[in-house]
């Protein structure tokens, strides 16, 4: 038997299991702690009434005979297909239903559109990032080149003509850093890949997060970029799905190489190593699609989007360096007093019983940055960052 010697290569723990790790342990010897979590990126509110009552009715069919379903199409049933084929067209992009792959998450369909691709494709990552990207090449054994993304580029690194890549992760907005690229920037992103032959994975997670109508949610909305960029999409933080699970993948039919349709590969790939999204779960994702699921998943947006207007105005006192909290769920914040990543996480965690996430865990360019989420509990956040507001005002 001969492993694969990759895995070497990754880092022995996620980022969020030692986080997780370190403050199990803090809460054993201080069990009396009031620690409130603002370091994973999970939703708290619950499923938007709309999804509800759509998976309640799924479950009831799924009780009669008339009604029953057992395997579904892997690549995900017409009705959701169809409906995120319809909330393209509301954003001005034209796509076809079978252009959409219904998927349990975007951070599966990232990793699993690897198999689409030669090892020998060279992958471009942003520095810092969503580990992810990085651990699924890493574990096939591709090179990995970074372009840094810092204070001084408003953490989006934009091409270097120079470079010759295959394989281009954006994310935007971004996560760790809740920046977000304009269709100035996006354009030369796309003509970039285009003149390289490259393909763009674009993250667009938290596109519902977007409430400047000047800001692109799709890059599709960029001409061209059907024919370099494949999307990846989630219904975990617009509409709360993150135990649930869905998600979707646009894999336009205008990208290939070597007489090989990218559309027509993934279709393969997918119906031999994918069972499909359960057919209850594909109704609610649908309903979440609704003008009443859409009004209602904005709402929920709207609750997290004031928590992060209140995290940003309190760092605004503080006099704290930090970008996103527009547009985006994330607060990336300069840690105070010149602290490294780590070193305040331990510091916050001790002195305000607060949990964050260390930047240097996204990657080197991470050091001394700290990542902030909006998804909790209005008053858990306020409280929060009255307890960070009272430890900075006294230093």
């Amino acid at each position: 038997m001969r492993l694969n010697q990759h895995y070497k290569a990754v880092k022995e723990s996620y980022l969020f299991s030692t986080v997780a790790k370190k403050v199990a342990a803090y809460q054993q010897a201080h069990p009396g702690a009031d620690v409130i979590r603002m370091g994973i990126g999970d939703v708290t509110l619950p499923l938007p009434r709309a999804c509800v009552e759509a998976m309640a009715a799924a479950v009831a069919e799924q009780g009669t005979k008339e009604g029953f379903r057992g395997y579904g199409p892997e690549q995900g049933y017409d009705f959701l297909r169809c409906a995120v084929r319809d909330y393209y067209a509301e954003k001005q992009v034209g796509l076809d239903a079978d252009e959409i792959f219904i998927s349990d998450g975007a951070k599966s369909d990232l990793g699993n559109m690897l198999d689409l691709f030669d090892q020998d494709n060279v992958v471009l990552v942003p520095d810092p990032v969503y580990p992810v990207y990085v651990d699924t090449n890493t574990m096939a054994g591709r090179m990995i080149r970074y372009m840094d993304a810092n204070a001084q580029n408003d953490f989006l690194p934009m091409p270097d003509s120079a470079a010759d890549v295959d394989v281009i992760y954006l994310c935007s907005p971004n996560n760790p850093t809740g920046a977000v690229y304009d269709r100035a920037q996006l354009r030369q992103w796309v003509d970039y890949a285009r003149s390289k032959h490259a393909v763009i994975f674009y993250d667009a997670a938290y596109e519902a997060f977007i409430t400047d109508p000047e800001l692109p949610r799709s890059i599709y909305e960029i001409e061209g970029a059907k024919e370099c960029a494949v999307e990846f999409n989630s219904f975990s933080k617009m509409a709360g799905f993150t135990g649930t699970r869905c998600g979707y993948t646009v894999v336009p039919k205008g990208i290939g190489a070597d007489g090989l349709s990218l559309n027509k590969m993934w279709l393969r790939r997918q119906t031999t190593k994918f069972n499909g999204v359960p057919y209850i779960v594909q109704r609610g994702a649908a309903a979440a699609l609704t003008a009443e699921g859409q009004a209602q998943c904005r709402e929920n947006i709207a609750y997290y989007l004031e928590n992060a207007r209140v995290m940003s105005d309190t760092l605004s006192r503080l006099g704290i360096w930090f970008t996103g909290g527009e547009d985006s769920p994330y607060i990336w914040m300069r840690c105070p007093n010149g602290m490294g990543s780590w070193e305040f996480f331990d510091f916050l965690l001790e002195k305000a019983n607060v949990v964050g996430t260390p930047g240097e865990g996204f990657g080197v360019n991470g050091e001394g940055y700290f990542r902030l989420t909006a998804f909790g509990d209005k008053d858990k956040t306020a409280e929060a960052m009255a307890r960070m507001e009272r430890l900075f005002r006294q230093r």
